[in-house]
């Protein structure tokens, strides 16, 4: 059985997205190399490993290639959990913020 030359990926697309991770994984560790702090920090690392965990998803699991309803049975769950982890992040900072304002006032 000859195999349709169709169903192949080529091998450039693999090395381009291998390229890319390098060029994403350079990036993250020149955030640590210059002792980036504070916010910034954490958004550049978190925005560099989402990056490349959507390249690896996307080719190497082949998920680029899929319908569109299995891809978003796979990506809306992940991303419904990041939504209410920054929900609840934002209003714990809110409840620290007003325990702080409410206990720092002198008792009469």
């Amino acid at each position: 059985m000859d195999r349709d030359p169709g169903q192949q990926h080529p091998i450039g697309l693999y090395l381009k997205v291998w390229g890319l991770l390098f060029v994403l994984s350079f990036f993250s560790y020149m955030v640590d190399y210059h002792e980036v702090q504070g916010h910034l920090r954490w958004i550049l690392v978190v925005t560099f490993m989402l990056l490349k965990a959507g390249l690896i998803v996307a080719v190497f699991m082949h998920l680029r290639w899929e319908r569109l309803a299995l891809i978003a049975a796979i990506t809306l769950p992940p991303l419904a959990v990041v939504v209410l982890a920054v929900l609840m992040a934002v209003e714990g900072d809110y409840t620290a913020a007003i325990r702080d304002a409410f206990f720092a006032t002198p008792a009469p």
